[in-house]
């Protein structure tokens, strides 16, 4: 059973660098899981220079919205899976039209396949809760579900790092 790093923090927190730290310390064969999709230009740029700080020897997946049968293909042949990051794939099923339960039951379903494997995971995703209370429905269900999606991830994490300012605090 692989140990589960879960790395939270706020917007430009340092919490992608952190998990390229942690995950070239773990091991070499490293599988990248990118849940941005790249739609615009500007959005685009970030993900090329997002890829480009990456070695050149880890394997970037593209999946949005948490393919679990790829995930469990994935999972046994690397030593360590990046998964960057839980925010966005909860919002990209959100937009999906994927209902609460659901995104709960997907969260679910990848700590499992997770658990059953050797391979080492870094998770990050955006803390939530330290904003004002959005203004409209969408965005107040949005961190709603987010929050209590890190709560779960964090809850079954061995670890868990807190950014501030690209400083980690472990807090768990």
């Amino acid at each position: 059973m692989g140990k589960i790093t879960f790395i939270l923090g706020g917007a430009r927190s340092g919490k992608s660098s952190q998990a390229l730290i942690l995950a070239k310390r773990i091991g070499k064969k490293t599988a990248f899981i990118a849940t941005c999709e790249g739609l615009d230009a500007e959005m685009k740029k970030r993900i090329r220079l997002h890829k480009a700080s990456r070695p050149k020897s880890w394997k970037s997946f593209d999946i949005p919205d948490m393919d679990l049968a790829l995930l469990k293909n994935i999972c046994p042949e690397f030593d360590v899976i990046i998964i960057d990051c839980l925010t966005l794939l909860v919002s990209n099923l959100m937009l999906s039209g994927i209902k609460e339960e659901d995104i709960k039951n997907k969260i679910n379903s990848v700590l499992e396949i997770l658990n059953k494997n050797k391979a080492e995971c870094v998770i990050v995703s955006n803390e939530v809760g330290l904003g004002i209370v959005p203004d409209n429905k969408l965005g107040r269900d949005f961190r709603d579900i987010a929050g209590k999606i890190n709560q779960t991830m964090a809850k079954h994490a061995d670890e868990v790092f807190f950014m501030v300012s690209g400083i980690p605090w472990r807090i768990k």
